[in-house]
């Protein structure tokens, strides 16, 4: 096939590009004269185009950044309410006291809708945050892999746990100590989106084991 017969595609003209970068060096003059589409201002220059694309690149960077330090900030503040609720946990000297400490720091500080607390074995204690029906099932079906649940619930678990059903969604914490299963806490929002899969569990890892730990020391 002769030279005038072969068809130029883009990829033949970006392959030569990459091959011979020389060329802009060679046609600066082409160069500075090209005139590039641009949908908002007709037809731009390519130094316009590269101080444009440029532009957009800082100001997705500022845009990640922001949201960086917005995420640490939030980071720090939940860091913070996590210390202080640890140091009024270790302060309590009963089950239920442990319990309304737990419930306030769900419902007051950290704004959510409801906590709930399952156990295996029955208790004595009479608590607004204790759930009487049996939960075996959920224990079995949602945590028998993993150590969290994030997302939504059936209505019939809804309904076992917290007693109604809610178009929230819910972390489900199971609780062990020394091997053993406890039960576990449930926490509701109204956001459907609130608790998801890829949260972060650092904290939440620390939390649970200090609750299991306590609730083992006052319950049995």
């Amino acid at each position: 096939m002769s030279d005038d017969e072969i068809k130029l595609t883009d990829e033949l003209i970006v392959s030569y590009l990459q091959e011979h970068p020389e060329f802009f060096n060679r046609q600066g003059e082409f160069v500075t004269s090209l005139r590039l589409p641009d949908h908002q201002r007709g037809t731009i220059s390519l130094v316009e185009r590269q101080l444009s694309q440029q532009r957009l690149k800082i100001h997705n960077l500022e845009e990640e950044i922001t949201q960086l330090m917005v995420i640490a900030n939030q980071n720090e503040q939940l860091f913070t309410l996590y210390s202080d609720l640890y140091l009024r946990l270790l302060d309590c000297t009963t089950a239920a006291e442990l319990l309304d400490c737990l419930h306030q720091a769900t419902t007051q500080l950290l704004s959510l809708d409801a906590l709930k607390l399952w156990l295996v074995k029955p208790t004595e204690i009479n608590h607004s945050s204790l759930v009487n029906n049996d939960c075996a099932e959920i224990i079995e079906s949602r945590l028998s892999k993993d150590e969290y649940y994030f997302g939504r619930l059936q209505q019939s678990e809804q309904e076992l746990i917290f007693s109604e059903s809610s178009a929230g969604s819910v972390v489900l914490v199971r609780l062990t100590h020394n091997q053993e299963d406890i039960g576990f806490l449930a926490i509701s929002s109204q956001d459907a989106e609130h608790f998801d899969p890829r949260m972060d569990t650092l904290l939440l890892s620390q939390f649970k084991k200090l609750v299991a730990k306590l609730l083992h020391q006052h319950l049995y």
